[in-house]
């Protein structure tokens, strides 16, 4: 069997978590969705509610910067009950809508209050960024964090329409991870033999460690992050899956390959020596506790140097590979989509590459006019 085929809960968010009480944690997930709409409604009504101080103040508003921080909160609440939004995507939609807050109040704008943003706002706002030299691929998701903020709010009533939803997103260029060609990824998991005997045991463990990182970021075309949430009660060596919580908390069983399931298997025998002992993290680091996306990039770095390739890569080209090698043997593309949990056919599109020459054989083995050989 080939390796191929065997890869900011701001003051809203807390309020509503202290209104829920002991009882929402032992709650099912439908009763605490909707205990967590309600109270997310109730804090957007008192947001856009002046509070008295400000009516005997003769209408006039103070300055409340605090505001747009408990729609951006509320929001965020949402999105973490709601969508099952990642910590990574949290954090950066947090970061990219804080950065918004300060581009608008030089616009005469509040998000603060969501009626006053047209779409002209958002529009000078990408403007903004590319001035600044922003990615493409950056600001896409920055729009990406606005659209679905100002979609919450229409879902709440308290603007009529999503202005962001009228401006485009920006043009990407075409780039693609590098893939590793098949040569190239059995040298880097294969690295174990060349510097056998060499090392210390700790050395060892944490090359064993690594190891079966990379194996499963390529024999299962795991996201990295994917493969770090990974608890010791994920891995199924005797069924050979893994079950995997992916993007939006949609959870599948992965397959594992035989070299998978065997360093697995080595890397379960070393870390009890590494891990804490409540840590129930699969990938832990030097210290015990779960492996960060940060250091498992430096892990791919030097597994790239031990193989002696000219080259690295980072953790995605793996799984980038991964579907490559798998698409060029013929596997198709609704498969590949299922392996890699793509929730769109076109996502998986993107993120594969087939050769020319696979593409001119498919072509003159299936269609009728070609030229038959």
């Amino acid at each position: 069997m080939s390796r191929a085929q065997g890869g900011q809960k701001g003051p809203v968010g807390a309020t509503a978590s202290q209104k829920a009480g002991g009882g929402a944690a032992a709650a099912k997930t439908t009763a605490r969705k909707k205990t967590a709409g309600k109270q997310t409604q109730g804090s957007l009504t008192e947001a856009a509610t002046p509070n008295t101080q400000e009516q005997a103040a003769g209408g006039q508003r103070k300055p409340g910067p605090d505001r747009a921080k408990l729609f951006v909160d509320a929001f965020l609440a949402w999105m973490e009950v709601q969508k099952g939004a990642s910590p990574a995507t949290l954090k950066a939609y947090g970061s990219d809508l804080a950065q918004l807050i300060e581009f608008l109040r030089e616009q005469d704008a509040d998000l603060g209050r969501p009626e006053s943003v047209t779409r002209r706002h958002v529009q000078a706002y990408l403007a903004w960024l590319f001035r600044q030299g922003e990615a493409k691929s950056s600001m896409a998701r920055k729009l990406a964090a606005v659209r679905s903020f100002f979609r919450f709010q229409q879902r709440n009533g308290v603007v009529t329409e999503n202005v962001a939803a009228q401006v485009r997103n920006p043009r990407q260029e075409k780039r693609h991870p590098r893939a590793l060609n098949v040569d190239e990824t059995f040298a880097l998991l294969d690295a174990e033999h060349g510097q056998g005997g060499t090392e210390s045991a700790e050395s060892a463990r944490l090359l064993c460690r690594d190891l079966a990182l990379a194996e499963l970021l390529y024999g299962s075309g795991l996201r990295i992050s994917e493969a770090l949430g990974l608890n010791i009660d994920d891995v199924q060596l005797s069924s050979r899956v893994l079950r995997v919580m992916g993007k939006g908390s949609r959870e599948r069983l992965a397959p594992l390959s035989d070299t998978s399931c065997e360093s697995l298997r080595a890397w379960l025998d070393e870390r009890p020596l590494l891990a804490l002992p409540e840590e129930q993290a699969l990938f832990v680091g030097s210290r015990g506790s779960r492996l960060n996306r940060r250091e498992a990039a430096r892990i791919v770095e030097r597994l790239c140097r031990r193989a002696g390739l000219d080259f690295t890569v980072s953790p995605h080209s793996l799984r980038h590979s991964f579907a490559t090698h798998l698409l060029s043997a013929g596997a198709d593309l609704r498969s590949v989509q299922e392996l890699l949990g793509h929730r769109r056919l076109t996502t998986t599109q993107r993120y594969t590459q087939v050769s020319l020459e696979h593409l001119m054989e498919a072509y003159d083995k299936a269609h009728p006019k070609a030229t038959k050989k």
